[in-house]
């Protein structure tokens, strides 16, 4: 094993390699027009309309007025579905947005609250369904759960009542992923609710709610989407992490496997390919459905073997400058999982490269593997959409990058516990320093 005590991934561990992967995904069902089977699926986790279930739809205001709101509970309510709409989920959600949902659903049905929930939207919306399902069923508040010193660090015991979620975009795998990330506003930092009992029951992907997606939020996501791909693709092996003491304990980001790896290449392929089209003819199903293809895909494979060094960096800048997940994700990931990580494992950034498009022969094995940052940012410059770096994107300098630095490697740990390579506070100065601009 090696000496790098951040790749110990459990919090109790025996001294030596893990020996066991674990994958655990909810039920999905994934195709155009989808939503029409959402009793269907509800009927499947158990949840008979024939008992009179009440149910919670966690969404947006935005998409409420668009329209696609009524089309979930119009179909929940033809299949017999009794459902109550919330539309107060707020962009990169706070703990306190939470809790309003939370209060919500104990002033409606008392502490037990619904018999079943549905997350809908972008992952905003998703993580405060996941959230509120979490608590209800586990009691207490939002702070219970989150880790120590932030807030009390208790273990989530209870999974609660079914919770189906339906994205409407193509980026940030919350539909399947264990964690729910919200804001602590108070301190400039984002925490995690990080369980198995977090994870939806099931996922019902549609691709014809993402359409209405303008070009900009379409572009950004996909950055999100493909950054969770290519993460998981480089992060640790999971027998070269330590083994945890005891299966509870092992966490829920892992290490990748075989089976992340096909996942991760599947959705590098999906996503590059299809994100142009996407972005610059939006009514296009065909692309839209690859996207969101894509997009799973990703997240099965980064948000199993874990997310790493960009997402770890992404949090102190998202919530310090309340910028959008998928475009930070995106100005970030050329320094980071492009730049700094390649060191780690040339050879398989290769790989990186010519799945993005690359051409590389004729090259040596580390040339080769820079093309996978240069193929990256011709992409991000295609789309047109993107910040050109952290300055463009929020108007970061020089003087911001200690700060950023030092809250990426004190908060982010269980991140960069994945990361292939060890970071240091100088390491994350400079991985800022480099991404305050990707192209001139």
């Amino acid at each position: 094993m090696s000496g790098y005590d951040r790749s110990v991934s459990a919090p109790e561990h025996d001294l030596g390699p893990e020996t066991v992967w674990h994958l655990q995904m909810p039920q999905i069902r994934f195709g155009r027009n989808a939503v029409e089977e959402l009793g269907f699926q509800l009927s499947d986790l158990g949840v008979d309309a024939a008992d009179d279930p009440h149910g919670l739809v966690v969404t947006d205001e935005t998409l409420a007025d668009v329209g696609h709101v009524d089309r979930v509970t119009d179909h929940l309510e033809d299949a017999g579905y009794d459902v109550t709409v919330w539309d107060g989920a707020e962009r990169e959600p706070s703990i306190e947005n939470v809790d309003r949902c939370i209060e919500f659903v104990r002033a409606n049905e008392g502490e037990a609250g619904y018999d079943f929930y549905v997350g809908f939207g972008g992952g905003s919306c998703i993580d405060v369904a996941k959230a509120t399902r979490a608590v209800i069923a586990n009691g207490g508040q939002v702070l219970d759960y989150i880790a120590e010193p932030t807030g009390a660090g208790e273990s989530l015991t209870e999974s609660g009542p079914p919770l189906v979620l339906v994205p409407t975009t193509a980026g940030t795998g919350a539909e399947i992923s264990p964690v729910a990330i919200l804001s602590v506003e108070e301190k400039d930092i984002k925490e995690g609710i990080s369980s198995n009992h977090i994870r939806a029951d099931a996922a019902v992907l549609d691709p014809t709610f993402t359409t209405t997606l303008p070009p900009e939020t379409t572009g950004k996501t996909a950055m999100d989407a493909l950054g969770h791909a290519i993460e998981g693709y480089t992060t640790h092996t999971f027998d070269g992490l330590l083994r945890a003491s005891d299966p509870e304990t092992r966490p829920v980001y892992a290490g990748r496997t075989e089976l992340t790896e096909m996942f991760s290449e599947k959705a590098i392929q999906l996503l590059s390919s299809n994100v142009r089209t996407a972005v610059h003819n939006g009514d296009d199903l065909e692309a839209r459905a690859a996207m969101l293809k894509g997009a799973l895909f990703g997240a099965i494979a980064g948000l199993t073997a874990g997310a790493s060094l960009c997402h770890a960096m992404a949090y102190p800048v998202g919530n310090r400058y309340h910028t959008y997940h998928g475009e930070t994700i995106a100005v970030l990931t050329p320094a980071s999982t492009l730049g700094y990580n390649v060191a780690s494992d040339p050879e398989r950034f290769v790989r990186v490269a010519e799945m993005l498009g690359a051409d590389t022969d004729g090259l040596g094995t580390r040339a080769a593997a820079d093309r996978a940052r240069e193929e990256y940012v011709r992409l991000q410059r295609d789309l047109n959409v993107v910040p050109s770096g952290l300055n463009e994107l929020a108007g970061v300098t020089e003087e911001d990058i200690d700060w950023l630095a030092s809250q990426t490697v004190e908060t982010q740990q269980r991140l960069l516990r994945c990361n292939p390579r060890p970071v240091t506070e100088a390491d994350a100065a400079e991985i800022f320093r480099d991404a305050l601009y990707n192209w001139e």
